[in-house]
């Protein structure tokens, strides 16, 4: 098995893991996101936490990487809210459709910010997609658009967040910055938790540390994928993250997206697609 196939497989494993975390968001049924981000995070330490120190890195970064550091994770945890409160609140595949935006965000911001070029092929991606995004969102001024529009403000912040991460570069290690992550977000979210706290039933906590769990192993699978191969050669196979949340959500939720949000999916992953195949003609050439 090459190198390639192991990438696409992790990747396939990885989005097992976000679409189950969702699943296990939802039915963790009506609590703040708050205080369901806040377990997410609390499992996310403790895995990378066992990196950190096994490999002796530094457990909170190198000090001149502090401030990326912790924009990362500020946008990162702003990101998670966001999408949390559309898993809790929308379909849960047209939330995760709308949470692949994340990386033609990434474009827009890398351009912005790190003045990177945008490839026409990109610009042209990017304008099918945001097309694509419009089937799902519905725009019809209803409180379920408001929603919608929620889901692309957590890409956006997604898309924030991955640009530190371009700055961050090889700089840390991989669990490095997911436990900072982890870490300043659960001292964020600890005292804003106390303040909206919920009661929980047993089986609540249990489904929000397996939220929590399997956000991680998510997590931990993308990571794994991208170090077997370059994420413009497999990333297109994130998208099966769409379709794992969408038979989760018809078989635990008795879920069935509407025909236009169908349509969507096909045009950003058409979008998707596109920017795929031009990246690696562009790599040949």
């Amino acid at each position: 098995m090459n190198n390639k196939i192991k990438g696409i497989l992790w990747l396939i494993a990885a989005s097992i893991g976000f679409s189950l975390m969702g699943a296990f968001v939802k039915l963790s049924g009506d609590l703040p996101v708050i205080q369901k981000s806040l377990f997410r995070n609390i499992i996310g330490m403790i895995l990378p936490l066992y990196f950190v120190y096994k490999y002796r890195a530094p457990l909170f970064g190198h000090k001149e990487n502090q401030g990326t550091l912790i924009l990362r994770s500020l946008f990162g945890l702003i990101g998670v809210l966001l999408n949390y409160y559309a898993i809790d609140h929308m379909v849960l595949s047209d939330a995760d459709m709308l949470n692949k935006l994340s990386p033609f965000f990434t474009i827009i911001f890398c351009a912005f910010f790190l003045k990177e070029y945008i490839r026409r092929y990109q610009m042209i991606s990017m304008v099918i997609a945001f097309i694509g995004a419009l089937f799902i969102i519905k725009p019809n001024f209803s409180s379920d658009m408001f929603i919608a529009i929620i889901g692309v403000l957590g890409a956006m912040f997604a898309g924030l967040a991955y640009t530190t991460l371009r700055v961050l570069g090889s700089k840390e290690k991989f669990y490095t910055t997911v436990f900072y992550f982890s870490f300043v977000s659960t001292i964020v979210l600890i005292p804003l938790t106390l303040l909206s706290y919920e009661p929980m039933t047993n089986v609540q906590i249990i489904y929000l540390i397996l939220s929590g769990v399997f956000a991680t192993l998510g997590q931990f699978g993308l990571t794994i994928a991208y170090s077997y191969a370059p994420a413009k050669d497999i990333s297109i196979f994130f998208y099966t993250t769409v379709l794992f949340s969408a038979i989760i959500g018809f078989i635990l939720f008795n879920e069935t997206p509407d025909l236009l949000s169908y349509l969507g999916y096909i045009i950003v992953f058409f979008a998707s697609y596109y920017m795929f195949v031009k990246a690696k003609v562009k790599q040949i050439q």
